[in-house]
């Protein structure tokens, strides 16, 4: 397709004809209406319609995924079908927030369908031309960490809220005389009355720089910035300014303009949590698709991105979770590869390293376990060495079974978890 078209591809369920309720979502995100009006001409259609690229009808199905459709008289038939769209760069710009209003906007209300979802985006060179990107992505973040040959293995503070500056850092202590490469907020705690943002940052980077200092180990943690515009940049100053290397948002409830302003601004990397993406991709038949919804996170300039783990404790199936890995690690465009960190985690332990390297084929990811370490029988350092030797058998094509028999941490955590 030429370089000045988008590329949309959606999964649709209509009680419609095919190509009339294709031509609806063009003519409705586009320069059409309902009807036609005074202005719009044959020149400025030309210029400005979406065009239907492709249509391949999926299967006929008995019910209708949503409710509310409004099917033609007399038509009991419902067809799920894949269409490809195009529209004009020329309708938004190279701009993201008008980019998802132009392809995931008033289309999903539309009564034509009882299904629609979003899938994927080709976009323009415009977008990584304008966008920065991650500023840090695997190479930097690696080289924060110091962690190269293996994946990044970390945890959450737990419990997720209720714990005072002075506690969260007593457990980061433990954590990180552990052996932990990162850790990280839960998306819960931000800037609450009982644990203030400046407070936490302050006992927390303490116990981090002192630990630096005498063993030359930095671990990294992602404090969680979320909040107004203006505050997310002051809480960006503080950790820098304390000497933390990570900031995380909550890029649902932030938004486009908000992290890439963030990304203007930072200094740090930006831990990207996918918090409420449920809502938008859980139904088969309505919202968006990771592959979209990841390519326009990396434009704005998130370092790593949140894709679930194999056997989580959520509803996402594990063809889906390495789909997720995998698609961070694609590159983004021809002159600017924008290779975002996967992070996998939710219910992670020993147990899932070695499929996980064999389906993903890298490690260049974050690992990021809470009871698979804090609720190791041996404690928190075996916790973290279990996890260590998971990574050892899957990376030399051991099985996790046969290292067990001579290392004890991945042994008891076979014990304990693998039932």
């Amino acid at each position: 397709m030429p370089n000045d078209r988008i590329i949309a591809t959606y999964r649709i369920e209509t009680a419609h004809p095919l190509e009339f309720a294709a031509s609806v979502i063009a003519g409705e995100q586009s320069c059409g209406t309902f009807v036609r009006v005074p202005g719009e001409t044959d020149e400025l259609r030309a210029n400005h319609s979406a065009r239907v690229e492709r249509i391949t009808e999926i299967e006929i199905v008995a019910e209708p995924a949503l409710p509310f459709s409004k099917p033609p008289k007399g038509t009991q038939t419902v067809k799920r079908a894949e269409i490809v769209l195009s529209f004009p760069l020329a309708n938004m710009g190279a701009s993201l927030p008008n980019l998802m209003a132009t392809v995931t906007g008033n289309l999903f209300e539309l009564r034509e369908f009882s299904g629609l979802k979003l899938l994927d985006l080709e976009l323009p060179e415009a977008f990584a031309e304008k966008y920065q990107g991650p500023q840090f992505g695997v190479a930097g973040t690696r080289q924060l960490t110091g962690v190269f040959d293996r994946p990044i293995i970390g945890t959450i503070v737990k419990p997720s809220v209720g714990l005072a500056p002075a506690q969260t850092a007593e457990l980061v202590k433990t954590l990180i005389e552990a052996g932990l490469d990162f850790i990280k907020d839960d998306e819960l705690m931000a800037n609450p009355p009982h644990s203030p943002f400046n407070e936490r940052v302050k006992a927390v980077m303490r116990v981090i720089n002192e630990h630096a200092d005498r063993t030359g180990k930095k671990a990294m943690y992602a404090f969680n910035v979320t909040d107004e515009i203006d505050a997310m940049l002051l809480h960006h100053d503080t950790v820098l300014q304390a000497g933390g290397t990570c900031v995380m948002a909550s890029l649902n409830h932030t938004g486009y303009p908000a992290i890439t302003h963030l990304r203007r601004h930072s200094q740090l990397p930006i831990h990207g949590h996918r918090n409420g993406w449920g809502m938008l991709t859980r139904s088969p038949y309505l919202g968006i698709e990771f592959l979209a919804y990841q390519k326009v996170w990396r434009l704005a300039g998130v370092d790593h991105l949140h894709c679930n783990g194999l056997r989580n404790k959520f509803w996402e199936p594990d063809d889906s979770v390495m789909a997720s890995a995998h698609a961070c690690l694609t590159p983004l465009s021809e002159n600017k590869p924008y290779l975002t960190m996967p992070v996998l985690a939710s219910a992670q332990w020993a147990g899932q390293t070695v499929a996980t390297y064999q389906r993903l084929g890298s490690v260049d990811l974050m690992y990021v376990c809470g009871g698979g370490i804090v609720a190791h029988p041996g404690g928190i350092a075996a916790g973290v060495i279990s996890i260590q030797q998971g990574w050892e058998a899957a990376i030399t094509g051991v099985s996790l079974e046969e290292y067990a028999k001579d290392h004890l941490e991945l042994r008891q955590a076979i014990e304990k978890f693998g039932a």
